[in-house]
């Protein structure tokens, strides 16, 4: 798979505690140069990265991040906001706790929420995969998919465990067809990003994959 192919559906990903502005621009600059699908950086920069972008990258930006125990009412706030201030693209953490204590209606409610705060812009679903059962995973896919959410996504990269190849296949045989699968977390390499690119997912989120397309082709990892 030509590597140009791989960053045109990567989100060139930022979200380190210890993120500064000039941490941001390089990002925007370098997702611009490689034609990234977007930047995800933290909430506390989308004002000046949209104006910093200039429309040469979209903004993506994480809602309850990254334990995902807000209320539904403070991520709707959040996700608002995020929105007002030039977010193009929303990946919000679910309630996990939600999941563990099968109260499916009120995750329901919470997804629904966010996607109305979304005001129509892309909204993605994290649902931290490491964490979960195999039955909470096809559970979950069953909710999104009712939410109207436009992905779900495998992990925060913040947990026990990021992407797997397994994962993926497993949430695209279970989304509805409106539904895109996004792998995030561990994706270091091409080749891994390919891996996760056959099992299914149509987004990868990243922070090393723009890094390694700057090596000479000789010596990447592929």
């Amino acid at each position: 798979m030509d590597i140009k192919d791989v960053l045109k559906i990567t989100d060139h990903t930022f979200l380190k505690p210890e993120a500064a502005w000039a941490d941001i621009m390089a990002v925007i600059d370098d997702a611009a140069v490689f034609s990234a699908a977007s930047v995800c950086i933290p909430p506390s920069f989308v004002t000046r990265a949209a104006e910093y972008s200039g429309g040469r990258v979209k903004i993506c930006t994480v809602i309850g991040f990254p334990n995902g125990y807000n209320t539904p009412e403070v991520k709707a706030f959040e996700t608002e906001n995020a929105v007002k201030n030039g977010a193009d693209e929303i990946d919000a953490v679910i309630d996990i706790g939600m999941v563990k204590e099968g109260r499916c209606d009120d995750l329901l409610r919470e997804l629904k929420l966010i996607r109305k705060a979304c005001q129509g812009k892309v909204f993605k679903v994290i649902i931290e995969t490491c964490l979960l059962t195999e039955d909470e995973k096809i559970r979950l896919c069953h909710i999104v998919t009712e939410s109207g959410a436009d992905f779900i996504k495998t992990s925060t990269g913040f947990s026990s465990g990021g992407a797997t190849a397994e994962d993926v296949a497993l949430l695209r045989a279970n989304v509805g067809k409106n539904v895109k699968v996004k792998a995030s977390g561990g994706i270091r390499t091409i080749e891994a990003a390919e891996k996760m690119i056959e099992a299914g997912a149509s987004r990868i989120g990243a922070s090393a994959i723009v890094a390694e397309a700057k090596k000479p082709a000789a010596s990447r990892r592929e």
